[in-house]
């Protein structure tokens, strides 16, 4: 029998072992991924994107852009509420019955509303903490220019401002007989 969900907090897991509800983890796990994906809708129809992104602990927020037209920005504009997750994949811990195989994984799931900023300087700042984030090492006005008013205005800046959030991980012992890590590399040809 299905579960109703109308009465279950969004942000709950049904399997609590897993469950991660230490703040400090889930903010430190948003700084530090990579990707992250957005789900939004236009008229019932989901659509999911793959994102560069930076989590600003000091608006409790996530940022992102895209250029000025497209599926995100309509589906933002026509519907703010959104989902937001980032994850990792750890070693795949194998069992002798295969429903029991599992893997190490964790992952955040964000709840909230995007909203797009239009104002130039703020979008200037939140352009500056991505590149802050995926380029550390550069400087601008040494490593590359400051970014023109001409590339603020064909840009989408983003802020998925945060309402709710879960947590959730998997580990297995160090000394798992047997863990693997997953090879990529044997479907390439």
């Amino acid at each position: 029998m299905p579960k109703d969900y109308d009465s279950v907090p969004r942000e709950e897991i049904r399997y609590k072992p897993r469950v991660v509800e230490d703040d400090a983890w889930l903010k430190a796990f948003l700084r530090r991924r990579p990707t992250g994906v957005l789900a939004t809708t236009y008229d019932a129809q989901p659509f999911v994107m793959t994102n560069l992104y930076v989590y600003d602990e000091a608006t409790n927020a996530i940022y992102m852009h895209t250029a000025q037209v497209g599926r995100t920005r309509t589906n933002v504009e026509q519907n703010p509420q959104a989902v937001f997750t980032v994850s990792e994949i750890g070693r795949f811990l194998p069992y002798p019955n295969p429903v029991d195989f599992d893997v190490e994984y964790a992952s955040v799931v964000v709840f909230g509303k995007v909203h797009l900023i239009e104002e130039l300087e703020q979008k200037r700042r939140f352009l500056h903490l991505i590149l802050k984030k995926y380029a550390p090492h550069l400087e601008m006005g040494k490593d590359y220019n400051p970014i023109p008013e001409s590339d603020l205005k064909r840009t989408s800046v983003y802020c998925f401002q945060i309402e709710s959030w879960s947590g959730k991980k998997n580990e297995g012992p160090d000394d798992f007989a047997g863990a693997y890590e997953y090879d990529e590399s044997r479907w390439s040809e």
